[in-house]
């Protein structure tokens, strides 16, 4: 009696089980993935894209479809925020600044600095090492004029360092709080 009472607990554990294990009929939806943000250059789709829907636009853009998509909005939206700009301390006029900004892509220098600017127009934009201010760099080039002088409200987030230093090993990210 013990072991029909054994045979017939696994025979329906098997039984349960099978059911629960069948493989359905049903095809499982197709998932498709959108890009939804892209910041190689950060700021620059909060300021120079006033309404949401281009903000949205911008961060599904194809970054080899941007400048041709944006750049005259943007160099609107430059000489609305800096009615007075002429060129920037890299000499870029507006249409210029507005053209590399448009194409919202982090550029690596392989044979060079890799900087978010230095001053040397070669290596600005050249990459991004961990320390650079890139809000600073950018505010310095909307509003700083030919010598980066002008608008000196203007030219700085005056956040000039991090709350913590950055590990000497691989992520280099800070630890957190």
């Amino acid at each position: 009696m013990k072991k029909t009472i054994k045979l017939l607990s696994i025979i329906l554990a098997a039984g349960i089980f099978g059911i629960s294990c069948k493989k359905s009929d049903s095809t499982p939806a197709t998932v498709y993935y959108q890009q939804q943000d892209q910041m190689g250059r950060p700021a620059i789709n909060t300021v120079f894209n006033a309404a949401v829907t281009d903000k949205e636009a911008f961060n599904m853009t194809t970054p080899s479809a941007m400048t041709s998509a944006f750049q005259s909005k943007f160099q609107s939206r430059l000489l609305a925020l800096n009615a007075g700009y002429t060129t920037n301390a890299l000499g870029q006029d507006a249409a210029a600044l507005t053209g590399l900004l448009a194409q919202d892509v982090l550029n690596v220098s392989t044979n060079g600095t890799t900087t978010f600017f230095d001053g040397n127009p070669a290596n600005t934009l050249s990459g991004r090492a961990l320390a650079d201010d890139v809000i600073d760099v950018e505010l310095l080039l909307i509003f700083g004029g030919p010598a980066g002088t002008s608008n000196p409200t203007l030219t700085s987030d005056h956040v000039n360092a991090n709350d913590k230093a950055f590990s000497g090993t691989f992520p280099y990210l800070a630890s957190p709080w």
